[in-house]
């Protein structure tokens, strides 16, 4: 394995970091009372090379049903609480500093079933426009929508989300 090909070119370095607050309010909350997303940095924000996002867990039991992706990895971080996390054999109680790499193609799935709030960190690489798929998944939850089978599937496919 090697460095990747250089994608700055300049010689003496640039001020381009962006701090984020750790108080910055949450740019999503997938429904009343629920899961709190903030976006760290995004495909767009990172020119493609990864998305991060901060996923804040309530209470309520919640998370995502097994799935695999073709064009991205997953990882995740559990930062606080107890979050279960699925490799695509066995569901683990994953606590504080317990970390899953997906890659592409891997089953996976999350859920936060312990009744207490849990956040973990949730990296995609390389950054793919996830945002749009989370923001829609808070539409479809807050404005209680029922979608048949087939506009499931259309949903999911535009995000590179295969269910199993």
């Amino acid at each position: 394995m090697s460095y990747p090909p250089a994608r700055y070119l300049g010689e003496s370095g640039e001020s381009t970091g962006v701090l984020r607050p750790a108080v910055q309010e949450p740019d999503l909350v997938m429904s009343p009372g629920g899961t709190q997303v903030h976006y760290l940095s995004t495909g767009a924000s990172t020119n493609g090379a990864f998305g991060l996002y901060r996923w804040e867990m309530g209470p309520k039991p919640g998370g995502a049903s097994p799935h695999f992706h073709r064009g991205m990895t997953e990882s995740f971080y559990v930062l606080s609480g107890s979050v279960r996390l699925y490799n695509g054999v066995t569901w683990t109680d994953g606590t504080p500093g317990d970390f899953l790499f997906v890659p592409e193609g891997g089953i996976h799935a999350f859920s936060n079933e312990s009744g207490q709030p849990a956040t973990m960190l949730i990296l995609f690489t390389p950054g793919a426009p996830r945002e749009a798929y989370f923001e829609a998944l808070a539409d479809i939850r807050t404005n209680d929508r029922q979608l048949s089978d087939e506009e499931w599937t259309e949903l999911f496919r535009r995000h590179d989300q295969f269910m199993v």
